[in-house]
């Protein structure tokens, strides 16, 4: 790739992938990976899970470019992608999977365990668990994954409204339970 090619901004190597340009692809790859897998790895402790999840993300941006829309950080657009695979990939795993990995160096808690776990202030965690399915999902895609209601939706496949709602109810279990 020229020097040229490596200053494009994300955007135009977006709409250079949707012509079909590997070099444009291999760029963005270079540019986000690093950043991607930290995030990643903070919402789940498998490397392997990871990978998978990051290889599905840049087929999906080599399948997708055509239909970004140029709306929004091109970053925000692959983040989106990011973790839509991630939890694709966590659900082809049986729990035991992502939830606690065997590393060289023994058992790893997953980054979203360790956060809750060491919460000083109160029972976050314990209340954070006693939270439903349904409400714990809203609660880390918006704060613990920091995306907006909107994206939250888009995740789990729920309409905006809905998690706005969920995420009231959670709030509302949450002051009860750290009373």
């Amino acid at each position: 790739m020229s020097v040229a090619e490596t200053d494009r901004t994300d955007r135009e190597l977006v709409a250079l992938v949707a012509t079909g340009s590997t070099a444009a692809l291999e760029e963005l790859y270079r540019r986000h990976v690093p950043w991607l897998t930290a995030r990643l790895a903070r919402r789940c402790a498998d490397p392997g899970i990871v990978d998978e999840a990051l290889q599905d993300t840049f087929v999906a941006v080599w399948r997708g470019a055509g239909r970004y829309q140029g709306d929004g950080d091109p970053g925000a657009w692959i983040w989106g992608i990011a973790v839509r695979r991630l939890v694709d990939a966590l659900r082809k795993r049986p729990p035991a999977a992502y939830e606690v990995v065997e590393s060289d160096l023994g058992l790893v808690e997953s980054a979203e365990d360790r956060v809750l776990v060491g919460v000083e202030h109160g029972d976050l965690a314990g209340a954070l668990d006693r939270l439903s399915p349904e409400l714990r999902s809203v609660v880390q895609a918006t704060v613990l994954d920091g995306l907006t209601t909107k994206e939250a939706a888009q995740l789990l496949g729920l309409r905006h409204g809905t998690v706005k709602t969920r995420m009231m109810r959670a709030r509302q279990v949450l002051r009860k339970e750290l009373a």
